[in-house]
């Protein structure tokens, strides 16, 4: 092989090592280790100053106690199906809103192109906190959307919208909906518009057209949004915690107590670890889906 080459796939391995396999490797040993009360609060069950005994020692006593104890406590299991749920809803709605906005994009004069772009990623000059904090402002009872509502005659009291699900619902589609718009429109750019020329010659109304080519062949860029959203929705934390109420039960928010209210590292770190693996393997089994077509089409 060339060694440029090599170098080239060589350099994002060790990008991946180095922030992911690494961080991923400390963590599943604490999530082994028991609690303690000391700095760190957890007593690590692998000792790697003592070589291969240690590790010996460590293979003997290994036991998985805390992913045990978050099978046992309803709060976990509860915390990590309403993530989905909630992850699920917003991915959806998430695509319902950005599919027409990409669309229109992609079919906009090219001149209005780089503007039209230029205000998807726009909010992206702000501050995460900040747009959050703002949502806050906007949804309170005496928010700017409730004051409209009343100054319009459409509702003759405030609705109750801060700190509930909705909010987060909310929340988390105006956050992550450039990460659904771009793929998608990426994809639209590229979209053979002789295709649609094709379809409408053999019969096909624009409707019908839109179904049968312009739907399937948007596919890939849908795929990758909703990863691009799903992904961060499920474990977010600043929303749910800001613009959720009590009720609002998400693994990023049990995660963030066990570790710093708590202090139960080593359960909050098997919570991490199965977080993970939630994530992984749905995108392990859509990539090896994606390969076997990919083999059955040559």
């Amino acid at each position: 092989m060339n060694p440029r080459k090599a170098l080239l796939i060589l350099v994002p391995y060790l990008w991946l090592l180095a922030l992911f396999l690494v961080p991923f490797l400390i963590v599943l040993k604490i999530s082994l280790s028991d609690v303690a009360l000391s700095i760190p609060p957890y007593t690590p069950t692998l000792d790697l100053s003592a070589g291969w005994a240690g590790f010996r020692d460590f293979l003997s006593e290994l036991d998985f106690e805390n992913y045990v104890f978050l099978s046992e406590d309803s709060l976990y299991w509860k915390s990590y199906l309403s993530s989905l749920k909630i992850a699920l809803i917003s991915t959806f709605l998430t695509l319902l809103v950005g599919y027409p906005v990409a669309y229109g994009m992609a079919n906009a004069p090219d001149e209005w192109r780089p503007t039209l772009m230029m205000l998807v990623i726009l909010p992206f000059w702000t501050s995460f906190l900040i747009r959050v904090y703002a949502w806050m402002g906007i949804l309170s009872n005496e928010g700017f959307l409730n004051q409209f509502l009343l100054w319009t005659g459409l509702i003759s009291e405030p609705l109750t919208i801060l700190n509930t699900n909705t909010a987060v619902y909310i929340g988390i589609v105006y956050t992550y909906l450039p990460f659904m718009i771009l793929p998608i429109y990426a994809t639209l750019e590229k979209l053979d518009a002789s295709l649609l020329e094709a379809a409408e010659d053999l019969g096909c109304t624009r409707a019908g057209a839109f179904w049968l080519v312009t739907l399937p062949l948007s596919r890939p860029g849908m795929i990758a949004g909703c990863f691009l959203v799903f992904i961060p929705a499920l474990g977010e934390f600043v929303i749910p915690s800001l613009l959720g109420g009590s009720d609002t039960l998400m693994i990023g928010k049990v995660l963030w107590e066990e570790f710093f209210s708590n202090r139960d590292w080593p359960v909050a770190s098997a919570v991490a670890v199965v977080l993970l693996a939630i994530l992984i393997v749905p995108i392990i089994l859509f990539q090896r889906q994606q390969q076997r077509q990919q083999e059955a089409e040559q």
